[in-house]
């Protein structure tokens, strides 16, 4: 434990320190564009879906599944190594355990995986982990950061034998890229293309046997053809409060917190079903703890501390409770269209729909229809408010 959390604080201190000198430059490390490397169980800081490190959520909510790069700093040490200490996700953890166990028995590399979901569910974690239980390399890169097949060219040509890589966000490959990417999957090779025009030659480039682990948070938008050279696919569902019970107990034991059963239940069901959202909120609790109590964290304490943070019992937060609010109080329950939700809750419409709505929806409180938002009977009772006999509720058939 005390190696983890020295790791923690040496990175943060890194980080940290890059920020206030105003040096956002990472080390170079001599690999191909947008690619890092690594090898070890050491922090890492991964691209997010577009190349850059977003602020979580882009609107600074606690309860966002989208993480910074400060925040990725943390979650590096915080990260299970191993599939027996992956907590949760237990059909696609067994389906990777005897993948995984097969390649190693034949001494193959295993099939190309492909990981859906969600952000913050451990897509990322489950990629380090295959690369940890093949006692291989890991390379690392994202869709967005391979801008030309040129560049995805660079990145292949240096993979060696049975190594790991690993594409975020491969739904956003650009188009060459991908096309290049088919011929790799599935026969280890390249075709490089010099010259323009009528004179161009294409030059064919074996490749070292890998295993590319691709993911995804919007696995419609992935082409059918590279779809198909996947030999798994593994969707990651949102986490059980009892599997979320489990990763704050081991994430609090590896920050040194001090926290109660009460604490760790209260926690869990705040945390919108996603292991990021409870370590970012054991850390916000943990700072009210050691600054207006005596560090240890309870039940009562986590409440106190949740409301400051305007996070609620369901987890909603202050934009949720917003759009929520409005549909009800502003326009009687609705059906409202949503630009016009999101004037009344000022915000961007595009925030309402991939912020607010996604977890609303998910929960029941409101129903998206074709003639608008529309709350139902149990986004009312959130609220602590009954509808009226007149109220547009939905139904099944809407």
């Amino acid at each position: 434990m005390t190696d983890v959390g020295d790791a923690l604080t040496r990175a943060e201190e890194d980080e940290l320190g890059r920020r206030r000198q105003g040096n956002t430059e990472k080390p170079k490390s001599g690999k191909p564009k947008g690619e890092k490397s690594i090898e070890g169980n050491g922090p890492w800081v991964p691209p997010s879906s577009d190349g850059t490190h977003p602020v979580a959520g882009q609107d600074d909510s606690v309860v966002s599944p989208l993480a910074d790069s400060e925040e990725r700093v943390i979650e590096g040490a915080l990260r299970p190594k191993r599939l027996d200490d992956f907590v949760g996700q237990a059909r696609v953890r067994e389906q990777l355990t005897l993948l995984l166990h097969s390649a190693l028995r034949r001494s193959r590399p295993p099939d190309h995986v492909l990981l859906s979901g969600p952000p913050g569910l451990g897509k990322t974690t489950i990629a380090m982990i295959i690369a940890a239980e093949l006692g291989a390399p890991l390379r690392i890169t994202s869709g967005p950061a391979i801008e030309r097949s040129g560049d995805l060219a660079a990145v292949l040509s240096t993979l060696q034998e049975g190594e790991v890589l690993f594409i975020d966000e491969i739904h956003r490959l650009a188009r060459p890229a991908e096309e290049m990417l088919y011929l790799a999957m599935e026969d280890f090779r390249v075709d490089i293309v010099v010259g323009k025009g009528p004179g161009a030659t294409a030059i064919p480039l074996d490749i070292a046997p890998f295993t590319l682990v691709g993911a995804t948070t919007r696995a419609g938008l992935l082409p059918a053809p590279l779809r198909d050279r996947f030999g798994f696919t593994g969707h990651l569902d949102f986490y059980r409060p009892e599997d979320l019970e489990i990763i704050v107990a081991r994430s609090a034991g590896l920050l040194g917190v001090r926290i109660e059963d009460g604490g760790i239940e209260e926690l869990s069901l705040r945390s919108r079903g996603t292991p990021r959202i409870a370590n970012r909120l054991l850390r916000r609790v943990r700072d009210y703890a050691e600054v207006r109590a005596d560090g240890r964290v309870t039940r009562e304490l986590t409440r106190t501390a949740l409301e400051l943070y305007e996070v609620d019992e369901l987890g909603l937060d202050r934009l949720d409770r917003g759009v929520l609010d409005a549909l009800i109080r502003r326009f009687g329950g609705g059906p409202v269209g949503l630009s016009t939700l999101a004037v009344a809750v000022a915000e961007e419409a595009e925030t309402v729909e991939v912020v607010a709505e996604p977890f609303l929806v998910r929960h029941g409180l409101i129903a998206r229809t074709p003639r608008g938002r529309v709350a139902t009977p149990a986004g009312w009772a959130h609220l602590g408010l009954t509808p009226p006999p007149s109220a547009d509720l939905p139904t099944l058939f809407d």
